[in-house]
């Protein structure tokens, strides 16, 4: 069963920095895109940012500049800096993983969601 589980969420001020880590377990082959989506409350989820196999990123147009996801294909691992944090960053942030279990086999995947809140 594959499975991620996200960490880093919490309460910053305005400005301030939070790293979101996702880790991927289970039988996994390979991963395709990894990706951090977020929905605050009553608001539509919404990707944020995308980082391709390839390395290729990219981002919704409120926080480039600001934040920077990264990949560790070796261990798994999808990564999301966020600087110059604003309150309207508030929300529950997702990972999502396109996940290959074998050569002909892709799952998709969600982490269970974390808390980010910038408020002063």
């Amino acid at each position: 069963q594959v499975q991620l589980v996200e960490s880093g969420g919490g309460l910053v001020q305005p400005g301030g920095s939070l790293r979101l880590s996702c880790a991927a377990s289970g039988s996994i082959f390979s991963i395709n895109d990894m990706a951090w989506h977020r929905q605050a409350p009553g608001k539509q989820r919404e990707l944020v940012a995308l980082i391709t196999s390839a390395g290729s990123t990219n981002y919704v147009d409120s926080v480039k500049g600001r934040f920077t996801i990264f990949r560790d294909s070796a261990k798994k691992v999808a990564s999301l800096q966020m600087n110059s944090l604003k309150p309207e960053d508030t929300a529950v942030y997702y990972c999502y993983m396109e996940i290959k279990t074998s050569s002909v086999s892709i799952t998709y995947r969600w982490g269970q969601g974390t808390q980010v809140t910038v408020s002063s």
